[in-house]
């Protein structure tokens, strides 16, 4: 199918789109404080021609734009949140923050919500244009950083009217990406003891700070006896004080649970529960827990990669100036240690895909598509991606927006996203979501194919949503306040 309607939809949105996701990188906001973030958006949203739908879910920045009516409903799931402590001003090449401590678009979100709405928009015009029934779905979605926004959404049934969801990920490969993910758990541990002087009558406090301490050291044995793949990682968020004089009545620290699977972070969370009672019993306090937020692994869908590959395939790849080659390798310079984000998806692939990154990697830029080499193994990182691709087939690609090597979570990364490579990146992205979107509606035999395909690998489950009922998105960033 010839995509260049859809490619040139796109292209002359360039201006725009760029606009937008520079407005959004100039507000960071972190988790479910996204406002200014999601008024850009959803202003952009209106403007291309789509009913918004604001507050999705009872919460304040997730947000959904629609259009059309009917089979079948795709949906585009983007991404506006930044990180704390990443602030840095833009093109730079040493770490230069604009604000000390405030936060930075370092793992590319305002590339990732402006990507998806492009694609949306070129769907919607298609489909108008050729009078076709279907319905376009562009979810605002709010704090993937540390917050599982689609894990509540989904929970709440948001998705479910979903036929499929296609997304992406700003990164230094342009990749359809089958790989699964660790579903996590976070929770909050807070101890409350007795304060008292800590020379003249220690016998009558009880340390919370013990307590926190006990903890981690208890979690700390429990790490042998858990499986490899999982991890366990804790920030002490409040040590009671700063008189070493007093004993300290009060004490948190906040845990992010990780394993392949939901169930396996479910067991692994009850032992740490054990421990963290056993803890409060040794140092005569209570505890208060919170459940934070969780996300599902993410299930793989072999068919709609299959067809995101083709598209990075089909689509052509953006052309990069000696400027911007130049530009990418003085960011290289920069990098501390390199992140070979290539070789590490060859290595999982076995020897042709080491052959692969031996043969093309090395460059500033990526400027190539990485085969789908159909690896399936759980990647370190988690995504809320995950619960959504519980509920209906799920699959989403990765993007060139840096230069090769670019850490996730850095300066660097922040410093790059307003370029030119950022902003071509974008663009592409968009085309090869909605060169796909446009597939599947012509092929609905395709989507009945990956919703078998889900319900196969599902085995008869179902999904259930790992957050309880009751628990509320959670602001728990102190940069968030600024």
């Amino acid at each position: 199918m010839d995509k260049s309607a859809l490619c040139s939809h796109i292209d002359g949105m360039a201006q725009r789109l760029a606009a937008w996701s520079d407005a959004v990188w100039d507000c960071p906001e972190t988790a479910f404080q996204e406002r200014r973030s999601a008024e850009v958006l959803c202003r952009a949203l209106e403007e291309e021609g789509f009913a918004v739908e604001r507050g999705v879910a009872g919460i304040e920045t997730a947000f959904l734009g629609r259009w059309g009516e009917g089979k079948p409903v795709i949906g585009f799931l983007g991404e506006f949140d930044a990180l704390s402590g990443l602030s840095q001003q833009p093109d730079t090449f040493a770490k230069t923050p604009l604000c000390e401590g405030a936060p930075g678009h370092g793992c590319g979100h305002n590339l990732l919500g402006v990507g998806s709405l492009a694609a949306a928009s070129a769907v919607k015009a298609y489909l108008a244009e050729n009078h076709l029934s279907g319905t376009v779905v562009y979810y605002g979605c709010p704090g993937e950083e540390g917050g599982s926004g689609k894990a509540f959404m989904a929970r709440d049934g948001v998705f479910d009217e979903l036929d499929c969801a296609l997304t992406w990920h700003p990164g230094d490969t342009n990749a359809a990406n089958s790989a699964s993910s660790l579903a996590n758990y976070q929770i909050c541990y807070r101890y409350y003891g007795v304060s008292a002087h800590a020379a003249a009558c220690p016998h009558l406090g009880r340390s919370a700070l013990d307590a926190v301490e006990l903890m981690n050291i208890g979690v700390q044995f429990l790490r042998e006896h858990i499986i490899p793949e999982a991890r366990i990682h804790y920030a002490i968020t409040n040590t009671g004080g700063y008189s070493p004089n007093v004993v300290q009545p009060y004490s948190e620290v906040l845990y992010l649970i990780r394993a392949p699977k939901t169930g396996q972070v479910q067991e692994i969370y009850e032992r740490v529960g054990d421990i963290a009672k056993g803890a409060a019993l040794m140092t005569g306090t209570r505890l208060e827990t919170q459940f934070i937020k969780a996300c599902s692994n993410l299930v793989p869908n072999t068919l709609l990669t299959e067809k995101l590959d083709d598209n990075l395939r089909e689509i052509p790849l953006p052309s990069y100036t000696e400027e911007e080659r130049a530009y990418a390798a003085a960011v290289q310079q920069s990098f501390e240690s390199k992140s070979d984000t290539l070789m590490a998806m060859a290595q999982a692939a076995g020897a042709k895909g080491i052959a692969f990154a031996k043969e093309h990697g090395g460059r500033p830029i990526n400027d190539f598509v990485v085969p789908n080499f159909h690896v399936e193994a759980a990647m370190p990182g988690s995504t809320d991606v995950g619960d959504v691709s519980w509920v209906c087939p799920t699959a989403q690609i990765s993007a060139v927006t840096m230069a090769a090597g670019t850490p996730g979570h850095s300066w660097q990364l922040v410093a790059q996203g307003k370029s030119s490579i950022a902003h071509k990146g974008t663009l592409y992205a968009g085309k090869v979501l909605a060169g796909t979107a446009v597939d599947l509606i012509h092929h609905p035999e395709w989507i009945e194919a990956a919703k078998e395909e889900l319900c196969d690998r599902l085995d008869g489950g179902h999904y259930i949503p790992p957050i309880p009922a009751g628990v509320k998105p959670s602001v728990i960033d102190p940069s968030a306040k600024r």
